[in-house]
């Protein structure tokens, strides 16, 4: 009777893919601040804003329809897809259904993942570089359409080493034909669709150098209609990009933008890392693992792994939102190198010891692989671990980690009632306020700037820049737009300015927020005077760059106070 029992018994207990599908959950709601870390940049608010839109007319916008600064003005909404499904889970659920989902797109990821670099190491290491990927690439988990990228990359590694293996057909359709269908709905998703055609071009430039560089000449025929098919495969893939509501012009916008001096010297995503962060530490681990597994397998004359680490490793050392995809792209060849390591390490001339302890890990490894392999474990763990994230979140009284929400002490929640007794103000707040704005008070306000910085453009994020800067020219230029309110956080430079200027008013202060209003101004319902005269001892400050949540995307300030403009994806 008991022998009957324990395999059911072992069928539930959690396999190593259960915890690669645990692993976003366990840092979320472990060692970061939970729900609000995928909502603590609030471009998800104007994404749902605009699924809304798509969804009530039944077209994808070609023009602004958020901002009183430029309306009308050409807009290419890129990921109008992903805006769709987040305006649905909206509608079905709230902000928790985007947060619940986010989780879920992040565990199918590196469950994925950890299941492609299983097929390169044992499942020990495999569990292990998940985990340092994983870490890696928290910084910049947020709730917003690039986490269909991430999932994507996985899809399509995973596609090109089962061709590079052999197993060319996926239910007799060959993966290099799956691929180009894949990339027009990840091109409706996202704008990194340009990833994919950039890792199937590598495994093509891969085998080119495998002909060409001195190595086994037998292959010669073989490598070179291999490259062909994955050039053919890359090229469609373009192809299929075209097929999107703006064509071909989506790709000239975002060559242009991507192309502009302004990401890199303002928009902290777009700098390069700073090893100062605590993150920054897995992503080091992950560097110093490409170098050494780079240099293996170039010993060993395959060169696909080469391409691919220096590709994405010179993307992620350019542009700090570049190491999640580094991450990803390192953790099959590092695992692969580990794993020949391994198997080798008991026949070179090391030490005893050492030579043991890696035979003893081999056949570790290998025991708990058969056990894995024997025992047919079910994904129960996975699925009740995200059921009780799902009730926690669904509560009505959440644990507080467990709360979808803006954080109301970044985000001022507490000027949302002072701002609607005026239908017709004109706003003037950064770009991360003006998202904000957009999810609370759209349609009935419309914003001066937000977080759609390749919409508004470099000059235009210059003017916001010397305003918030006070810089000698910042009255005209709310003049200009015909400003007549004002949202600052309480440590803004421009606060005091305008605190000692007799054109305008404070009219809100709750220590995280202030509201000033121009003199002339008339609004037909009574103010909320402010607290304690205007004074404040709120963190919503401009330009400090160190919390790990809410400043991944921000711009980083230089030598002044600036506005925390970032790319949006």
């Amino acid at each position: 009777m008991e022998r009957q029992r324990a395999p059911f018994i072992f069928k539930l207990w959690p396999s190593f893919a259960d915890l690669a599908f645990l692993l976003p959950m366990v840092f979320l709601f472990g060692r970061m601040h939970g729900a609000t870390t995928l909502l603590s940049d609030c471009d998800t608010g104007w994404h749902i804003r605009t699924g809304e839109w798509i969804v009530a007319n039944h077209a994808v916008p070609l023009r602004d329809i958020f901002s009183f600064s430029k309306p009308g003005d050409p807009w290419y909404a890129w990921e109008w897809l992903s805006d769709v499904v987040f305006a649905w889970l909206t509608g079905h659920g709230g902000l928790r259904a985007v947060v619940l989902f986010s989780i879920v797109l992040l565990s199918l990821t590196f469950t994925l993942l950890f299941r492609l670099v299983r097929g390169k190491s044992n499942v020990i290491v495999a569990i292990m570089i998940t985990v340092v990927a994983a870490a890696a690439s928290t910084m910049h988990w947020l709730a917003r359409p690039h986490l269909f990228t991430l999932l994507f990359l996985v899809l399509f590694y995973t596609a090109l080493e089962r061709v590079r293996g052999g197993k060319e057909r996926l239910a007799g359709v060959p993966y290099l034909a799956i691929l180009p269908l894949a990339t027009v709905l990840w091109t409706n998703l996202h704008g990194g669709f340009f990833v994919g055609v950039l890792m199937i071009a590598a495994y093509g430039i891969g085998e080119v150098f495998e002909t060409v560089l001195p190595g086994d000449r037998s292959e010669c025929r073989g490598s070179w209609s291999r490259a062909r098919r994955y050039f053919l495969s890359a090229l469609a893939c373009m192809a299929g990009s075209l097929i999107n509501p703006y064509t071909y012009h989506l790709h000239v916008h975002m060559a242009a933008y991507l192309r502009d001096p302004f990401n890199s010297q303002y928009i902290q995503e777009f700098l390069s890392p700073n090893f100062h962060d605590p993150e920054a530490f897995f992503f080091e681990i992950m560097l110093v693992l490409a170098v050494a597994a780079a240099g293996w397998n170039v010993s060993k004359g395959r060169f696909t792994e080469p391409l691919l680490l220096l590709m994405w490793a010179h993307a992620a050392l350019l542009a700090g939102r570049n190491i999640e995809i580094f991450a990803i792209a390192a953790a099959v060849p590092g695992a692969g190198s580990i794993q020949e390591w391994l198997d080798r390490l008991p026949k070179w001339k090391l030490a005893g010891w050492l030579q043991r302890a890696a035979g003893s890990f081999n056949r570790l490894a290998a025991r708990v692989a058969r056990t894995e392999a024997a025992t047919g474990r079910w994904r129960f763990v996975s699925a009740m671990s995200l059921l009780l994230v799902a009730a926690l979140m669904f509560a009505p009284n959440p644990p507080k980690k467990f709360r979808a929400e803006f954080d109301p002490k970044e985000y001022p929640a507490g000027a949302l009632e002072t701002l609607r007794r005026d239908p017709s103000a004109r706003i003037f707040a950064h770009d991360q306020w003006g998202d904000y704005l957009i999810w609370s008070l759209y349609p009935s306000h419309k914003v001066f700037v937000d977080g759609r910085s390749d919409f508004y453009g470099n000059d235009f994020e210059e003017k916001c820049i010397d305003v918030l800067s006070v810089k000698y020219n910042w009255e005209k230029i709310l003049n200009r737009f015909g400003v007549d309110t004002i949202l600052l956080p309480t440590g803004a430079p421009l606060a005091g300015a305008l605190k000692e200027s007799s054109r305008w008013r404070l009219v809100f202060d709750d220590g995280i927020a202030l509201v000033f209003r121009s003199t002339g101004k008339n609004v037909p319902h009574k103010d909320t005077p402010p607290k304690d005269g205007g004074a404040s001892g709120s963190v919503a400050q401009t330009g400090s760059g160190r919390s790990r949540d809410r400043k991944v995307t921000k711009t980083e300030a230089r030598d002044q106070a600036i506005t925390e403009t970032k790319i949006k994806t």
